[in-house]
């Protein structure tokens, strides 16, 4: 993935937001693509990064790869490696990913209810 050039107004502003309140950090997390389906599927028991890499048929590599780093900097999973021949690697949530799973899982039911009621008084004309 791209970094922003940290001399840029969008990342000086994106700085700004994260200091004056978590949630924005947050929100910048949660909004990027394929991380809340990653953490689903954690949350489901997918637990292994080619159960992972099957449950979510269109993610590449390097975005999992980037997404399941990031769940892991930021607390919410934790990566476990196994001695063995073939290693073995597993992911599972942590007490803040379970969390925030919950505080999501509440947030796509609103989203499905609200949704429904605004697209249904939605013309096109």
């Amino acid at each position: 993935m791209n970094k922003r050039k940290k001399t840029s107004t969008n990342y000086n502003n994106q700085v700004f937001l994260e200091n004056r309140c978590s949630l924005n950090e947050l929100l910048n997390l949660v909004s990027r693509r394929w991380i809340t389906d990653v953490l689903f599927c954690i949350e489901d028991g997918s637990i292994r990064y080619k159960n992972i890499k099957e449950d979510l048929e269109f993610i590449s590599d390097t975005v999992l790869a980037d997404r399941l780093r990031l769940l892991t900097r930021y607390g919410l999973i934790t990566k476990t490696s196994y001695k063995e021949t073939p290693p073995r690697v597993e992911y599972s949530l942590t007490e803040s990913g379970k969390k925030l799973s919950e505080l999501l899982d509440m947030l796509c039911k609103f989203g499905e209810n609200s949704m429904q009621l605004c697209s249904s008084s939605i013309t096109i004309k």
